[in-house]
């Protein structure tokens, strides 16, 4: 097992235990008395049969993902020249040999196989390299591999989103996920997932960063979240926030069984090294599913029709990647909220996913009236009413929102007039949940035009006199 070489997996493709399993097969069928033949002793076990000294390599089949030891049809003819030259006797080439369509490419380790107990050390690194196969199908997109994971309906899907800075990619100025349990929803009987309730998700913003560092030629809509409550916290709490999203949500590492985690990605490549880049552990055996190869590989099979550029109304051309707007526009999807917000990504990511997986899934919408009645806080910050959609919290020293029109720099939760700063509700709000107030937006003439709004002022401040 030691001395091994590397060769090229071409005509590597005959099982080595069907070849013996063959010939004991036609012996039975044509009658033929092999225990009373001067060359029988090779075929009273399997590991008799391996005393020829078979050289071999491990593959997976491209077609079940299933690992084999398998050997060259060249040897199987140089064992038939064995018996020939030692015995006088001509044995036939089976024709019911295992024959396996290797899925791997790359050069594979060469071991000579003598007796059984190197055959059964190296039978017990099947599971890992099947493991290895079906890791690197998945990353790729393979179509049936990644549907056989979802029908399982035992994984875990996390997708992820980092936003960062244009000029300095180390400069992270969002982070988002959403995650849905598949195996917590099969036991209970809530199947296919339902994404406005069955997702789990989360958002955050880079308190030092945000709305100080604009990205121009990509700009991203930190406080446009649509789907819960975004937290804004310090840099230096996102790789503690990162980590214990992922420990909460995988399995142990293991070299011969898959993660119960996979991670979910539209070009996934890049948050995969902002991950390595923050020192974030994620196990060896986590498979990763990038959405972007995903669909290519299925419009590569023919699978998603003809489709045309909505833009320029030429025909797709095979091998070209969808963004992830364009992915939700193929899918039927009118994104309910605003892209390059990475709470907003990761949650159309997974969505995107499950689409494919799952076509009847309905897309969901933002719950605004739920948004609309959550409190708001209106605190000054250099003599100018700033408001937010939802309850503010304190992190670390920053406030926590959901979404706004502009960064919270209030270092500590205010009490104006012995009460609390939950101010009620903001009258103003976009279709994304977002709020501006009209001292910090738009054309406001004078005190008229902003009580026709239904803001009127106060001593405490610019108010909403919404109800």
């Amino acid at each position: 097992m030691a001395d091994f070489r590397l060769v090229n997996p071409e005509g590597w493709e005959y099982d080595l235990q069907s070849v013996y399993s063959a010939y004991i097969g036609y012996f039975q069928l044509h009658n033929v008395p092999w225990y009373d033949r001067t060359w029988g002793q090779f075929f009273e076990t399997f590991e008799q049969f391996l005393g020829f000294s078979w050289p071999v390599i491990t593959v997976t089949d491209s077609w079940t993902g299933r690992a084999h030891i398998v050997t060259r049809l060249t040897t199987v003819g140089a064992f038939i020249k064995m018996i020939k030259t030692r015995f006088g006797e001509t044995l036939p080439t089976p024709d019911n040999m295992l024959k396996v369509a290797h899925f791997e490419t790359s050069q594979r380790h060469l071991r000579n196989v003598a007796d059984w107990a190197t055959y059964k050390k190296l039978y017990t690194t099947l599971p890992a390299v099947a493991l290895a196969a079906f890791k690197t199908r998945i990353r790729a997109g393979e179509p049936k591999a990644i549907r056989e994971l979802w029908a399982k309906r035992d994984k875990t899907f996390l997708a992820i989103d980092f936003e960062w800075s244009e000029r300095n990619p180390a400069t992270f100025l969002e982070w988002g996920y959403a995650a849905v349990r598949c195996g917590h929803l099969e036991a209970v009987g809530a199947w296919p997932p339902m994404p406005e309730s069955n997702y789990r998700k989360g958002h955050y913003i880079i308190g030092e960063h945000v709305d100080k560092i604009i990205n121009k030629h990509c700009p991203t809509y930190p406080w446009q979240y649509a789907w819960g409550d975004s937290q804004v916290i310090p840099r230096t709490k996102l790789p503690q926030i990162v980590q214990s999203v992922i420990s909460s949500l995988v399995s142990p590492d293991a070299e011969t069984t898959a993660n119960s985690l996979v991670l979910v990605g539209h070009g996934v490549s890049s948050d995969i090294q902002r991950l390595e880049e923050t020192k974030i552990k994620i196990p060896h055996n986590v498979l990763i599913i990038d959405t972007a190869s995903f669909e290519r590989a299925l419009f590569n099979a023919g699978e998603r029709g003809t489709m045309h550029d909505p833009k320029t109304g030429k025909l797709r051309a095979q091998g070209s990647t969808l963004s992830l707007g364009g992915l939700l526009h193929s899918l039927g999807i009118d994104p309910p909220c605003a892209l390059h917000n990475a709470g907003n990504d990761a949650f159309l990511c997974l969505l995107a996913l499950q689409k494919m997986m799952e076509p009847g899934t309905a897309t969901p919408m933002p719950d605004t009236d739920a948004r609309r009645k959550s409190k708001s806080v209106a605190a000054l910050t250099m003599g100018m009413p700033v408001a937010f959609i939802g309850h503010l919290t304190v992190d670390s020293g920053y406030l926590k929102s959901p979404c706004g029109s502009g960064s919270p720099r209030v270092r500590e939760r205010g009490v104006v007039d012995g009460v609390t700063d939950e101010m009620g509700l903001v009258q103003r709000i976009s279709k994304y949940g977002s709020a501006s107030p009209p001292a910090t937006g738009g054309s406001w003439k004078d005190d008229k035009d902003r009580e026709k709004e239904g803001w009127v002022k106060s001593a405490k401040g610019l108010r909403s006199v919404a109800k």
